[in-house]
């Protein structure tokens, strides 16, 4: 089979193929394109013969394969190229806000992430397309290229991404003091896998594994689960006596110090690393961004 160069990759299929994505079927791309339905498919397959693979998988709406999902990433970096470059030459477009889409945890939103982008340069102006997502499912939002840069727990760089380490984010084991007097009154190991917890959804499993830490391998849930999507939530939950749960460190020791929450094993914090993840660019908008995120992660998170 031949395989194409990057450089005979015709522009206009590879932004069509976008365009299906984002409108999510064959005929909202057509509108936002002014062609017809037919081109839209014309095109599509066109780039798929080209490729030798299938692009996109017809559901409704549609969403691309593992190849497809590289072409898209493609198709994004190169409209950001273009509209940097528009605004460096002054033409059409130029001073409008640039838009900067960025996935971050819930727990650094919560606590220094907002700092850094108010620290971020106000010429040019930029607009934050912020999406909230798990640290180990960040990455994912990269390799879809739906964000330019991410906040991850992976060192592992997404194909024609940058990496750079951020810090550690610790997070304490706390309850309220009337619920540990009630439920946590025994051997740490045993009690806190009976005791209610508090987890942020179902894809949470950072207090199960706090726990088979403790029992050095060992499994051991509680069948009592509250499930609280927001951080603000989760630590309100907790503090009022839902369950237990791993609080970030930021968020903790203020409610420590007032007494609304106490410690479960001060000796046994957990550090889950942070790291930055973005296009390999030269994109001077997403360059502001990175270096506010790490001079401010560099005083918030522990290095």
């Amino acid at each position: 089979m031949k395989t194409e160069g990057l450089a005979e990759l015709p522009l206009e299929q590879v932004r069509t193929l976008l365009a299906v994505v984002d409108e999510g079927t064959f005929d909202a791309a057509a509108a936002a394109l002014h062609v017809t339905p037919s081109a839209v498919s014309q095109r599509v397959k066109a780039l798929e013969q080209r490729t030798g693979r299938v692009l996109l998988l017809r559901t409704k709406p549609v969403r691309p394969t593992e190849s497809g999902a590289v072409l898209v990433r493609l198709a994004r970096q190169l409209a950001r190229l273009e509209r940097d470059a528009y605004a460096e030459l002054g033409l059409s477009g130029a001073g409008e806000p640039v838009r900067v889409s960025v996935a971050v945890n819930a727990d650094s939103l919560a606590t220094w992430f907002l700092g850094a982008l108010t620290a971020v340069p106000r010429e040019p102006e930029l607009c934050f397309e912020l999406h909230r997502e798990d640290e180990d499912h960040t990455a994912a939002l990269l390799r879809e290229g739906t964000v330019m840069a991410a906040v991850t727990s992976s060192p592992e760089p997404v194909p024609g991404c940058s990496v750079r380490e951020l810090g550690r984010m610790r997070y304490l084991p706390v309850a309220a003091p009337g619920f540990a007097a009630r439920h946590l009154d025994g051997p740490l190991r045993d009690v806190l896998a009976e005791a209610p917890v508090v987890a942020f959804d179902g894809r949470d499993d950072f207090q199960d594994d706090f726990v088979r830490r403790l029992r050095r391998g060992r499994g051991g849930a509680s069948e009592v689960r509250h499930f609280v999507p927001t951080p603000e939530g989760f630590v309100e939950a907790i503090a009022a006596g839902l369950g237990w749960g791993m609080v970030p460190e930021a968020q903790a020791d203020p409610l420590l110090r007032t007494g609304r929450l106490v410690g479960l094993a001060p000796d046994r914090a957990v550090d889950v690393p942070l790291y930055w993840q973005q296009w390999r660019l030269d994109s001077p908008a997403l360059a502001l961004v990175a270096e506010a995120v790490a001079t401010t992660a560099s005083r918030a998170l522990r290095q």
